[in-house]
This record gives C-alpha cells, sequence and structure tokens, in this order.
C-alpha cells in the first residue's frame, strides 16, 4: 500500500482560518451600520428592527431609552453567540418612536407577531378561539359559535380553547335556552318549525311558537348563565318546575327537568371549577431539552373553558422569564386580556407587561404569581400539563430525528432532511383532478405548509398521472424559484417523495431538469405486487429499485407519509367534487340566477330537496312564479 503524505498543518488550518476571517468581517461591518444609525437615534421610548440585505426583519426590540438599548449591539463580545450572528447579518436599521415603553412593548409584540423575525422568540400560534355569540343586532337573537374580530354586534362569552370545547357547551346550551341558530336569513324565510324544534333545542321563533316577550327572557337568562349566574339561574328553573309539577303540569316540568339536566351537563364538563376564579387565565411554563411549553388555561365566569399547549420557538439557553414575558405580549397582540393573568413564574418587566395588557383590555390586569390556595393549585396543575405535554414532545422529536435519520441514509442524502414534500394526485377518470402536497420534518407533520393544486391544464388527456405530476411540481418549483431564490427562507424541500413508480420519477426528473432545480433529492414509492403495504419499490435517479424489510421502522415511516399525502389528496378531491355537484343541479335549471337559486336553497336547505319538491311547495317560494316552479318540477322530472 502507498501511504500518500499528509498534507502540511497549514493548508489544513488556511480555510478554517479564512472562514473565521470572513465572519470577524462581517460583525465589523453590522457593528459598523448599527454605529451609523446611532448617530441619529432618539433617547425616546420605541421600538427599533434590524434588517438583512434583502429587507427581511431580523430582530425586533423595544427599549425605555432607544439610543441607550442599541448602543449595547455596538459591543458584540459582551453578547450571546447568537445576537453577534444577528449583528453579522445586518444591513440596516428601522426605528419608531412611541410616547412611552408600555406602548413600545405593545408595537414590539404586534411587530414580532406579523413579522416572525428570526432572532426574537416566536410563539407559533395561527389559531383564532372560538368565542359563543349571543347576537344583538336582531329582534330574535341567535346563538352561535364565533371566530376572528368582534365586528358583529353582540354578547361574547369565551374564549374556548377548542371548536370541540364550544361546540359541545353550545350543543348543551341549545337544549337548556331553546335559542335559535339559523342564520336571519333562514329564520325569515321559514314556513314550518324545522328539526332542532322537533327534537326540543329550538323554541320556533320563526313561526311564532314562541312569543317575543317570552323568548327575550331565555335570552336574558342564556346571557347571565354565561356570565358566571349559573347557581342563579339553576334554582329558578328548579324552582318553577316544582309549580309545574305541583299544579299537576307534568309536560312542562319535564321541560324545565331537561333544561336543567342541560346546564348540568355543560358545569360537568368544566373539569375543576375553582370558587375564587371568575376570569383568569392560568398560564404555566416548564422547560426542558432547550425547549419550552407553556400551557394556558381559560377560566371565565367561573367556568372552566378548555386548556392548549404552546410551544414558542427560541435559541437553547434563553432564560425562562423573558420567554414568558415574550409569550404574555404576543399572545396578547390580538386577543383581549383577563383581569387576571396567574402565571408559574414572573415574566421579565413584569410592571410593564402587566401594563400593557391594562392598556389592551381597556382595564385592569393584574399578572401574578400566586403563592397559595385556589390559584396556586391552578397553577400547579397547569403546570403538570405542561411538563406531561413536553416530555410527550420531547419523546416524539427524538424518534423523529431517528427516523430522518434513517431516510437520510437509506437515499444518501448529506443528513436527515429538514424538510420533505410528498405529492400525490386524485381524480374519477380525469375529472375535477387535484394535486395534493404534505409536508414533514423535524417536528412532524407541517399541516399549515401543505398545499393543494386544481388541475388547470385543458390539454391533459383524462387521467394522464404524469401530465398531473409535471403541472403540480411545475407550479410548486417556479414558485419556489420566484419566492426564495437563495433558498434561504425553510421553503425548499431536502427531499421530494412522489406516490408512483419510476414514470413519476421520471415526470418529476424532467421537471427539475426543465427549470434548473438542482440539490433537491428525488423518490418515488410504488406499492408492491397486489398493492401490498409492506412491498413497496422505492426508485431513485441513477439506481436500481430497491425494497426494505418489511419491519424497517423507517419503511414505516415513509408509508405514513405516503398515505398521509394520499389522504389529503382523496379529501381535496372529494370537497371538490362535493362543491361542483352541490352548484350543478340548480345551475343546470334555465333561468335560476343567483337570487332564485338562493331562495330556493333557503327554503328546502338543499339543492337535492329542490329537486324532489312537489309543484305545489315550489310556488310557495318567495319569488318563484307558477311558471318557473313548473320550469323547475319538469326539468327534474322529466318523465311527469
Amino acid at each position: 500500500m502507498v501511504m500518500s503524505d499528509p498534507l502540511p498543518p497549514s493548508l489544513v488550518e488556511a480555510p478554517a482560518e479564512e472562514a473565521a476571517l470572513a465572519a470577524s468581517r462581517r460583525l465589523a461591518a453590522g457593528v459598523q451600520i448599527i454605529e451609523k444609525n446611532l448617530e441619529t437615534m432618539p433617547t425616546s421610548p420605541g421600538v427599533y428592527r434590524m434588517l438583512s440585505v434583502k429587507g427581511d426583519a431580523l430582530y425586533v426590540g423595544k427599549a425605555k431609552n432607544l439610543k441607550r438599548r442599541v448602543v449595547a449591539y455596538t459591543r458584540p463580545d459582551r453578547l450571546p453567540v447568537r445576537l453577534r450572528r444577528m449583528i453579522a447579518e445586518t444591513a440596516a436599521m428601522e426605528v419608531v418612536t412611541t410616547h412611552t415603553e408600555v406602548e413600545a412593548l405593545l408595537l414590539e409584540s404586534n411587530l414580532i407577531k406579523r413579522l416572525a423575525p428570526r432572532y426574537n422568540i416566536l410563539l407559533r400560534d395561527d389559531k383564532s378561539f372560538p368565542y359563543i355569540l349571543v347576537t344583538g343586532d336582531h329582534d330574535w337573537p341567535q346563538i352561535v359559535k364565533h371566530r376572528g374580530a368582534r365586528s358583529r354586534k353582540g354578547a361574547y362569552f369565551g374564549p374556548f380553547a377548542s371548536a370541540g370545547a364550544v361546540n359541545q357547551t353550545l350543543s348543551a346550551l341549545q337544549r337548556a335556552f331553546l335559542l335559535r341558530s339559523c342564520s336571519d336569513s333562514v329564520f325569515a324565510s321559514r314556513t314550518r318549525p324545522c328539526l332542532l324544534y322537533q327534537i326540543k333545542r329550538c323554541s320556533a321563533p320563526c313561526v311564532a311558537r314562541i312569543d317575543h316577550g317570552d323568548y327575550m327572557a331565555l335570552v336574558d337568562e342564556a346571557r347571565a348563565f354565561l356570565s358566571g349566574h349559573s347557581q342563579r339561574i339553576q334554582r329558578g328553573l328548579a324552582a318553577r318546575m316544582e309549580e309545574a309539577s305541583a299544579a299537576l303540569d307534568y309536560e312542562q316540568a319535564a321541560v324545565y327537568r331537561d333544561r336543567i339536566r342541560a346546564l348540568a351537563h355543560i358545569q360537568a364538563h368544566q373539569d375543576i371549577n375553582p370558587a375564587e376564579v371568575e376570569e383568569a387565565d392560568v398560564v404555566a411554563l416548564h422547560q426542558a431539552g432547550g425547549q419550552t411549553c407553556i400551557q394556558v388555561f381559560f377560566f371565565r365566569a367561573g367556568c372552566n373553558y378548555g386548556n392548549r399547549a404552546y410551544f414558542p420557538a427560541h435559541a437553547q439557553g434563553e432564560e425562562a422569564a423573558e420567554v414568558m414575558a415574550a409569550f404574555l405580549g404576543q399572545f396578547y397582540a390580538d386577543k383581549v386580556p383577563p383581569r387576571e393573568v396567574l402565571a408559574s413564574i414572573e415574566p421579565a418587566e413584569a410592571a410593564i407587561v402587566a401594563a400593557a395588557l391594562s392598556e389592551k383590555a381597556g382595564r385592569k390586569v393584574a399578572v401574578l404569581v400566586p403563592k397559595r390556595g385556589d390559584r396556586r393549585r391552578l397553577v400547579e396543575h397547569a403546570l403538570d400539563n405542561a411538563r406531561e405535554a413536553l416530555g410527550r414532545r420531547l419523546a416524539e422529536s427524538g424518534a423523529q430525528l431517528r427516523l430522518l435519520e434513517g431516510v437520510g441514509e437509506l437515499f444518501g442524502l448529506d443528513g436527515p432532511p429538514a424538510r420533505i414534500e410528498v405529492y400525490d394526485n386524485s381524480h374519477i377518470q380525469g375529472a375535477l383532478a387535484v394535486g395534493g402536497m404534505i409536508v414533514a420534518g423535524p417536528e412532524g407533520l407541517m399541516k399549515s405548509a401543505y398545499r393543494k393544486f386544481n388541475i388547470r391544464s385543458e390539454d391533459l388527456t383524462p387521467g394522464d398521472d404524469y401530465g398531473m405530476m409535471r403541472e403540480v411540481l411545475s407550479r410548486r418549483f417556479k414558485r419556489a424559484l420566484k419566492d426564495d431564490p437563495d433558498r434561504d427562507r425553510g421553503l425548499w424541500p431536502d427531499l421530494v417523495l412522489i406516490d408512483g413508480g419510476l414514470g413519476q420519477l421520471h415526470a418529476a426528473a424532467e421537471v427539475f431538469a426543465d427549470l434548473g432545480v438542482e440539490g433537491v433529492s428525488l423518490v418515488s414509492i410504488a406499492k408492491g405486487p397486489d398493492r401490498n403495504a409492506g412491498r413497496e419499490r422505492f426508485f431513485l435517479p441513477g439506481r436500481e429499485p430497491f425494497s426494505l424489510e418489511p419491519k424497517d421502522p423507517v419503511l414505516y415511516f415513509l408509508q405514513r407519509l405516503r398515505d398521509e399525502a394520499h389522504r389529503f389528496a382523496i379529501g381535496t378531491h372529494r370537497a371538490r367534487r362535493a362543491k361542483a355537484i352541490g352548484q350543478s343541479l340548480l345551475d343546470e335549471v334555465p333561468g335560476i340566477g343567483a337570487r332564485r337559486k338562493k331562495a330556493l336553497l333557503h327554503h328546502f336547505g338543499s339543492a337535492r330537496e329542490v329537486a324532489n319538491a312537489g309543484l305545489a311547495d315550489l310556488e310557495a317560494v318567495d319569488g318563484i312564479s307558477r311558471a318557473m316552479a313548473k320550469k323547475i318540477y319538469d326539468h327534474f322530472h322529466p318523465q311527469g
């Protein structure tokens, strides 16, 4: 064996020295930019933004004295590595002054939530909370679930932690108070009671089965119950039940009994209901493994409206008090804070945080760390939930990382893929074709990144799976080349997995070649003989097809991804097909425009019921003349 001489140490060290020198120059350039901005930096409160060369926000911060705060960035040797990297990437700065530090904190929280700067602690939460709304813009108020801006007049109760929690409560409230849940247009067009009246979940005010005064009494009772006066309402119902029973009006007594049971059902599902806590959010933080879980329990009107776990993104080693302060600021940026926030630890700058929340709510908001009593027990309960949720997440992420490492080794990647995109198509003989893309990474399925593609090409042969795949991938990667040409925004996959065989692989490779896409690994996964799971074959460019052992955990992981893509594509196709079917039944009737279609659907509830309706029923619809009713009836009954 011939041994080659080792490289001289100077040649080995040269690349490392050059990289260190380049990093030092970038850091010095960032410091210089900050020093230049300091020349005109005010000393008032405000918010500053560090911007990259592309204009993206790297970091958003607030300060009581902007100049005094920002000058710290000109001494990077005293800062952690994360902030030194941020300074090195800084190409410009923007400053907004405010009247007070409280205003600065509110502005900072809003900007962080909107811009998601890379170097800030980030609350990744794109879900709004559901509320219960008792409307106030109609003579006969309705009770409904509500999300989004409170633009409609009425009384809002919540927030509820999930749609399931609010749906359960709404169902019980309908049984307890018999308030309508239908839309105003349906209410106005009813000529007979609906099914909800038959099953005793509505008092049918639409057809005058209850007078206005009695109905408004039910509305007042519902508002009182949701406002925390549940015991008074239940005592009143119990007294009326006894009166009805004494008068031998057993039918009415049974109605009151059923309403009492419905209210008891709501309270039975509230879990813990401390007597001392009327309106509060319980916020508990637990850190482990460089990650944080924050559990929030919602208490309104003395009732527990559920809880939700959050996992804010931050650098390892971030102080818990800083994470808590950032979380509270961003969490309430688009929500009205309750009267009390019961926290497991005191947030950084607690007085400023409390003042900012008070200004946001328009009343005093207390941020407390309870030490004893019911409030402390609530915090400890939330803390236990945070600890358990983070433990589950760490276990799942550890297993996920091992699987991703296995995928990287199996397909010859440089390392574990940070982003896997999986594609599948769905259609019926080429009709209403859609493509689906699902995304997975170190934290599991990334459902906010899922995308659907309605196939647009008119020159495709029906059922041309290869042509559909070419269209989907072309649209996906043309957009990626436009929106993230430098691949530094996390929009590019390391691995593309396609449901199919060699033909689908060739179609994908052609798209990549046409667009000049490089550095993205392509793999197709084909079902085995007789479409048996466990006997899949994998196709890669330049390699012979191969299979894995049926019990291989990496195979099971890839099967789950393939099945999730299939589920997503099928679900998207079914939704598109259902929409098309729902439109076509009435759209095919000559002379049916938007107004008549709306009147028919409001009266009958669905296009299928219109098709089944008799001639006399059609004539009873507002805006449908005798001649038009005959035309509709003849369209759906051509032999009649």
